[in-house]
């Protein structure tokens, strides 16, 4: 069966194995993905992530889950730039997450990074996601 939206699926898979207190939850690959997991892990929200390599180039994420006193480091992960109606977003007009304390990934022409990293680039791109 094939994903429409595959950044949306690999958020949905950490939101849902957060609930479940599980250590790791696994993710079909992909760049984007990746490029996505660097910030979050850049941004100490994961501990990790390893990346298992199967035939026909198919990969797959293994993502490490990271919590403090039993609660989830990321109390609530978003997708905000959809299949059906992306979003996109100026360096002044780029939002910030409870006011300042949680992150904005983007896309930009300069790869994917966070909302700090655009502003001081002076980017903007298409917003991928808010974490908090």
């Amino acid at each position: 069966m094939a994903i429409n939206d595959p950044l949306g699926d690999m958020l949905t898979r950490i939101r849902n194995a957060q609930m479940r207190r599980r250590g790791k939850v696994g993710t079909p690959g992909s760049k984007l993905r990746a490029r996505v997991l660097d910030v979050l892990q850049q941004e100490g929200y994961i501990r990790g992530y390893s990346t298992t390599e199967y035939g026909n180039g198919r990969t797959e994420f293994e993502i490490e889950l990271k919590y403090f006193d039993g609660t989830p480091v990321i109390r609530s992960i978003q997708r905000v730039s959809k299949p059906g109606r992306r979003v996109y977003a100026s360096v002044d007009s780029m939002p910030r997450v409870a006011d300042g304390l949680g992150i904005t990934i983007l896309s930009t022409p300069r790869g994917v990074m966070a909302d700090h990293q655009a502003r001081e680039n002076n980017v903007g791109g298409e917003v991928l996601c808010k974490v908090f």
